[in-house]
């Protein structure tokens, strides 16, 4: 289930990712371009990488660590986005929950990580 879930919510951020780099390109405003990347980069191959192992990995799907996962990837992707969007527009209060969600979206890589070496290691 959270395989299908990490899949779809990748084509999302895509979609808007792409649909800033139009506008971007469209306006000749590239300000926010930090953000861009990080939509394609975290938002879609990090989410589509995640849905991916718990397709190959189904047994990895079990437990509380995986649902952990998915909603600390998720809510601090989407407020590491709303804050880094506010700081590069110029609002400088958002500098610290762009670095307070940018540690966020670095727990829920951590547990990706351990997921994935508990996941490997009983298949070994």
């Amino acid at each position: 289930m959270l395989a299908r879930l990490f899949l779809r919510h990748s084509v999302i951020y895509i979609l808007i990712g792409i649909s800033l780099g139009i506008y971007m390109a469209a306006s000749h405003d590239h300000g926010l371009t930090p953000v861009h990347a990080h939509l394609n980069l975290l938002g879609f191959v990090a989410m589509a990488i995640y849905g991916f192992f718990y397709r190959l990995y189904p047994s990895a799907e079990n437990g509380p660590l995986v649902k952990w996962h998915f909603w600390i990837a998720n809510l601090g992707m989407v407020a590491l986005l709303i804050a880094l969007t506010a700081l590069l527009l110029g609002v400088a209060q958002a500098e610290i929950f762009t670095a307070i969600f940018s540690f966020v979206v670095f727990g829920g890589m951590i547990l990706f990580a351990i997921i994935v070496f508990r996941a490997t290691a009983q298949n070994a």
